[in-house]
């Protein structure tokens, strides 16, 4: 049951994360944002390219699911990656353990009656 929430809030955050991510990255509806980290990339990507970006670069397509939005074939990629990686972390987290610590073990052996 813990895996099954798990995947079910890592395929939902995941698939609403990106979209999220990338316009506070700079990666707008309206184009790349001044002064962001879209425009340091586009920058770059400029000056390696001789003035251009590269149709298909990774600062392209970028822009281009900033404009556009994922498509479903991304967005239901996305929510897997995701469902998998919180079930995965749900079912690594180890709950407290059923025996009490040692040093509360020891205190109850040195109340115990001694036997002679």
């Amino acid at each position: 049951m813990q895996r099954a929430a798990g995947a079910v809030v890592g395929g939902v955050l995941t698939v609403a994360a990106v979209p999220a991510v990338l316009g506070a990255a700079g990666f707008t509806g309206a184009g790349i944002a001044a002064s962001s980290l879209a425009a340091k990339m586009m920058s770059a990507a400029a000056v390696a390219n001789g003035g251009g970006v590269a149709a298909g670069s990774l600062v392209a397509t970028l822009q281009s699911v900033g404009a556009a939005g994922l498509s479903m074939s991304s967005n239901i990629l996305l929510g897997s990656v995701g469902s998998a990686f919180g079930a995965w972390l749900a079912g690594s987290k180890k709950g407290p353990s059923s025996s009490p610590p040692a040093e509360e073990e020891k205190e109850a052996k040195e109340k115990e009656p001694k036997e002679n």
